[in-house]
């Protein structure tokens, strides 16, 4: 026993013992410490222990996890499945993982078997059968019948309609009565010398039934009198012991099973058996069992040997582990020897004795189980087509087990021989039209076949080409001999080699074999002989198979060898002129790539020492969007129906208000009630279902319908906010308001937006203009890749353009036609790239048109076409992509200024599509999706090109093109500084209102919680105000303007927004050249404005308190001023919306803060209006 696992079901124990020679056993224990017959659940191929642990399955506990070596296996509790052929059988089975599932008619574990009954064995071991009587004499002395059944129902409970009924000889029996588990009846009166003839009972179990036999009649011997339930005294059968559960004994059975012409008597002392003819003859014995150890499979044809074996029917196998011996039937008998087949077995010894007619066994012997042998490899695993190559098949242990080796090609037999765990035989001839194959080995042990891990290739036969015999010593010639390569893997061991010299026959002693190339196999061996006389032969024998090689004429060796020579002088001359070659081009590439690399490097110098800030500032009129489109914005980034609803004007909802206007005045009134705002918010954001989305969307909901109290939208904000900061899970102070993930916190972005929309508009707007402006000059001053958005000019290096080719600028006097009569303006100039496309022609043209008059040109971009003028009165039509375009591959490339060869100064007419039919037609090439797939603009195409017809499109490195990365941020650095500045200036020393009472809010919060590290309140305020609010101005210019962000523009702003956080960051980054490169542009700025920050903050904080009433004054002219910019009904309908999916919740929540009755009477109010909305809407 090597590990032990004790489970405990119910009442039982179940034990499961690990063994030493790969064993699990079981053990069934009862309450009285009573265990079942010992059994193997399973047991390992070879010998190996099981290890020490043992455990349960901790998913499902029906299955224990059992390691071996290099093995773990999950072996079941219990097969219940194999009793499943009856309820008797799965009883008899003695096991409490089983029951019989009267639902599903099978054997099962209980929890298979739900909302059924479910009968399994009693907790008593001792029970062997299901049903057992007994008879009870009452004081009337009147014998009682009792009928026990022997189960259990597990959890599903005592069966509801148990019943039983009983049938005898002389008609029903009186006095019946049944309650589970056994029932009563009354036996009738002695009648004679016979008590009952017969009796049969049936207990009836849901639809299944039990049923038994009992035969009671006059009494002739014990057994009979023990079988019919009654009790044996004084050599009579009488009711002594009654009250006692009876069953019939195992000498009772053996006694009724034996024949009437065999009795056992006692004579002298010595055990007898009577024959047929009276004749006395002794008991058999056992001499020997040849063999006595055999495999976990059993064998066949075993022979037992003794004496006095004539009558012996069966040999019975019993191990001490087994609750029932096996049998094996005797083949032939001859007195004094048998022939038999045992079964198989569980590892260990056995008892092994004689059965005779009269059901006693006799004899005592012994044989032994032992692990079944395990084909590890064969060696060699191939094998030449005619057979006899030497193979060896490695067994494990146990080799003398195998009885019979086979391959799977043929049904030929194998002779093999067996020692110390090797089976040696020679592999069998195939035919040699069946090529090269795999043919699989197996070992036969008794009635198993065991399948060997390598399989045996047959592979054509070996191929000898050549000897050669060189003299090594005064007595030795080295033999030398080639073959063909092959994957045969032949051994020294597997050649005989002898030659002929001057007649004679001499033996070559093999030495070695190894491998010249790919093509051939080298073997040598040596000749013991002195003369120096030429080998005539060489004679080579495998299996049984003999090759003979000659000796070949000294020409066709001389032939031989010159070919290769001339084949290397050949390919010699050829790769050294092919190698001059290529070092050439090589270095006139190498030149080239130098010089370029050169070139850009003192053009990325020059750019930065003469870089120059000539962005145009006379930008015109600033296009600022109206408060409401701002606010909405804000409110509802992603857009959609919701911000509509809340932006259109009230009128054009007028019907639907006139019909909730009701409904609505009662859910405004409603939120003026803080007890009940709070108490929504807090039940909303309980709910697992309730999204960040949600959030969001009610923040901004709750938002436009407080718009006109600003004052309250106040007070609720920040007694949600102080609720949140003291929040238990907020431990991490530094954390408190960094995202938004709470209503509050949504809350808190609109209310900065809302109250410094004025400071936005009047101080901070003209300069974010500005600089939105200038990087836009500043990237139009250099290419910008159509397809991909990617600009030479730039400040991200992941948008920047570093593949860009030599560009040139042109300057173009552009006409725009004037009416219908083919009249144009005077000549506009506008500045533009060779590399530019014709839309980005088309945008530079409105671009200058915008900023010269100061208004935007009245045609869309998508209805202007361009006409180049290429002659006096002749226009060529300029389209992104024509017949003239150029494609690689299947990719197109966008037409440009170089492609139709536009000179400086050229004459350009714009004009509209649609007084002005084109000359050809096309639409717009962005409107098809796979526009970045089917063309390209600068960046060439991952497509293979001859480079040399393209002399033009030079190599370049992208990292000689970061100074431009430091080139933009130069042009528009003042404009950058200009902006912060203007953020965190203190004009006149006094902050905004909103920014000063937040931030005292905020000191008095960190003053309630004795908050004193500075760095955690640094960290509010950075989160509520630049996080919160200018971070996102900073990146979305649209929602402060009138305009579109590109792709590129976005990335920028990205770049200096993260410079923009980093001045309010506390720490300090260091940063090297694996840095990215939007930390390195503005590290020398950073610490600048790090100082300025906490001057900004040190100013608002020194500055003196706002009073309560000139905040409240304050808020009520904010929301003055923009009194009717919103639907507040639409938002209000909308916010019922969430009341009414999560009503119960907020009534919960009402109630656990004790609201009073009047609140929640009102908020029944609300949602009975609302309800008779949606009836009056169907109506």
């Amino acid at each position: 026993m090597t590990s032990v696992l004790a489970v405990k079901l119910n009442k039982w124990l179940i034990v499961f013992v690990g063994t030493g020679d790969g064993q699990l056993l079981k053990l069934i224990v009862d309450d009285n410490l009573q265990a079942h017959c010992l059994t193997v659940i399973w047991k390992a191929v070879d010998k190996h222990p099981v290890f020490p642990e043992m455990h349960l399955d901790p998913v499902d506990r029906k299955h224990v996890l059992v390691a071996v070596k290099n093995q773990l296996t999950r072996v079941p509790v219990s097969q219940c499945g194999q009793h499943s052929s009856s309820l008797g059988t799965c009883w008899s089975a003695h096991d409490p993982y089983c029951g019989w599932c009267d639902s599903k008619k099978r054997c099962s574990f209980e929890d298979e078997c739900s909302a059924s009954l479910w009968l399994s064995v009693p907790d008593d071991l001792s029970q062997r059968r299901m049903l057992s009587h007994s008879f009870q004499e009452d004081e009337d002395g009147k014998i009682n019948l009792v009928v026990h059944t022997h189960v259990t129902t597990g959890e599903s409970g005592p069966p509801a309609n148990f019943s039983c009924r009983f049938i005898s000889s002389v008609g029903e029996l009186e006095g019946l009565q049944h309650q589970y588990p056994q029932c009563t009846c009354l036996l009738p009166a002695v009648i004679g010398q016979h008590v009952i003839s017969s009796i049969h009972y049936v207990f009836y179990f849901c639809g299944y039934f039990l049923q038994h036999f009992m035969t009671v009649g006059f009494l002739f011997s014990c057994s009979q009198c023990l079988a019919a339930g009654c009790g044996w005294s004084h050599d009579a059968c009488t009711w002594t012991h009654m009250g006692t559960l009876n069953e019939p004994t195992e000498y009772s059975r053996n006694q009724s099973a034996a024949p009437a012409s065999y009795s056992e008597m006692a004579e002298g002392g010595q055990p007898r058996l009577l024959d047929k003819k009276g004749k006395t003859s002794s008991l058999p014995e056992i001499f020997n069992i040849t063999p006595s150890a055999l495999s976990l499979y059993g064998k066949n044809n075993v022979l037992l040997t003794g004496r006095n074996l004539d009558h012996v029917t069966r040999v019975r196998i019993q191990g001490d582990m087994d609750c029932s011996p096996k049998e094996a039937s005797v083949l032939s008998n001859t007195g004094h020897s048998l022939m038999l087949h045992i079964p198989a077995g569980d590892k260990g010894r056995v008892q092994v004795c004689l059965l005779m007619p009269d059901g006693r066994c006799h004899g005592n012997a012994s044989i032994t189980y032992h692990s079944v042998p395990i084909c590890t490899s064969i060696v060699p695993n191939s094998s030449w087509a005619s057979g006899k190559r030497k193979m060896e098949i490695k067994v494990s242990s146990n080799v003398e087990f195998v009885e019979e080796v086979t391959h799977s090609h043929t049904d030929q037999k194998v002779a093999f021989n067996k020692s110390s765990g090797t089976l040696r035989y020679d592999s069998l001839a195939v035919e040699q039209s069946q090529g090269s194959f795999s043919s699989l080995v197996t070992l036969r042990v008794a009635n198993h076949t065991l399948a060997c891990p390598t399989a045996i290739h047959y592979l054509p036969e070996p191929k000898f080409t050549t000897f050669t015999s060189t003299r090594t010593t005064k007595d030795h010639l080295l033999l030398t001999i080639q073959k063909m390569a092959d994957e045969l893997q032949m051994a020294p061991g597997d050649l005989q080699v002898q030659v002929i010299q001057e007649d004679k026959e001499l033996p070559c002693t093999m030495e070695r074999w190894k491998g010249q190339s790919s093509s051939t196999d080298i073997i040598t061996c040596t000749i013991q002989t002195s003369s120096d006389a030429k080998i005539t032969k060489v004679t080579i024998m495998y299996g049984d198979k003999i090759n003979i090689l000659k000796s070949p004429k000294h020409f066709v060796w001389l032939l031989l060898l010159l070919i290769p020579i001339v084949i290397v002088v050949a390919v010699v001359c050829i790769y050294i002129y092919k190698k001059n070659r290529l070092t050439a081009q090589m270095n006139k590439r190498m030149e080239d790539l130098e010089l370029d690399i050169r070139n850009d490097i003192r053009q990325g110098f020059v750019d930065m020492q003469t870089e120059n800030s000539d962005l145009m500032e006379n930008v015109g009129a600033i296009p600022f969007l109206d408060y409401k489109h701002f606010a909405a914005k804000i409110f509802f980034p992603e857009g959609g129906s919701l911000m509509t609803s809340c932006i259109q004007d009230i009128g054009q909802d007028a019907q639907k208000a006139m019909h909730d206007n009701d409904c609505c005045s009662a859910l405004a009134q409603l939120l003026q009630e803080p007890l009940f705002l709070t108490s929504m918010v807090h039940a909303l954001e309980e709910q697992k279902t309730f999204t960040i989305q949600n959030k969001c969307t009610v923040a901004s909901i709750l938002t436009v319908a407080l718009h006109r109290n600003l004052g309250y939208l106040t007070q609720v904000m920040e007694e949600l906010l102080q609720a949140a900061i003291e929040q238990p899970n907020n431990a991490q102070h530094k954390l408190v308001l960094r995202r938004t993930q709470s209503i509050v916190e949504k809350v808190l972005t609109n209310w900065m937006s809302v109250c410094l929309y004025g400071f936005l508009r009047e101080s901070v707007g003209q300069q974010l203009f500005f600089l939105v402006n200038a990087l836009t000059q500043q990237t139009a001053k250099g290419p910008v890749d159509s397809v991909t958005g990617k600009a030479l000019y730039t400040l991200s290096e992941v948008w920047l353009l570093w593949q860009a080719q030599d560009f040139t600028p042109v300057k173009l006097q552009v006409m725009f036609a004037v009416g219908s009569d083919g009249e144009f303006s005077e000549p506009l100039e506008v500045a533009a790239l060779s590399c530019d496309t014709v839309d980005q022609v088309k945008d530079k043209i409105l671009a200058v048109f915008r900023a010269k008059f100061g208004f935007a040109y009245n045609i869309p971009l998508r209805d202007i076409r361009l006409e180049l003028e290429k002659g006096k009165g002749v226009f060529v039509a300029l389209e992104e992509v024509d017949q003239s375009s150029e494609v690689i591959g299947e990719v197109t490339m966008l037409n440009t200024l170089k492609h139709y060869q536009v000179p400086d100064e050229a004459v350009v007419k714009v004009l509209s599509t649609g007084c002005h039919p084109p000359l050809t037609s096309q639409t717009s090439l962005k409107d098809d999706k796979d526009f970045s797939v089917k063309y390209f603009h600068l960046i060439d195409p991952d497509v293979c090109e001859d480079q040399t017809k393209k002399p033009e499109r030079k190599f370049k490195l992208k990292e000689v093109h970061l100074t431009k990365l430091l080139s933009t941020k130069v042009a528009i650095h003042s404009y950058v500084v200009d902006l912060f500045r203007g953020i965190w200036g203190v004009a006149s020393g006094r902050a905004p209102p909103a920014i000063k009472h937040f931030f005292d809010f905020l000191d008095a919060q960190a003053a309630s919680m004795k908050i004193t590290d500075p760095d955690v309140l640094h960290i509010w305020k950075t989160n509520s105000l630049p996080l919160r609010f200018w971070v996102n101005i900073l990146k979305n210019p649209q929602f402060v303007f009138d305009m579109e962000k590109t792709p590129h523009l976005d990335n920028c702003l990205n770049v200096i927004a993260q410079a923009f956080m980093d001045s309010f960051s506390l720490s300090d980054t260091k940063l090297d050249k694996n840095s990215p490169t939007n930390k390195l542009l503005y590290a020398k700025d950073i610490p600048q404005f790090k100082q300025e920050v906490k001057a900004y903050y040190k100013c608002i904080r020194d500055q003196p308190p706002i009073s309560t009433s000139d905040f409240k004054d304050f808020l009520l002219e904010e929301s003055k001023k923009h009194e009717n910019e919103f639907n507040e009904a639409a938002a209000l309908r909308e916010l019922y919306k969430f009341i009414h999916q999560y009503f119960t919740a907020i009534e919960q929540k009402l109630e656990h803060n004790s609201a009073p009755a009047g609140l929640k009477e009102q908020l029944q109010h609300v949602k009975s209006l609302f309800d008779g909305l949606k009836t009056c809407s169907w109506e």
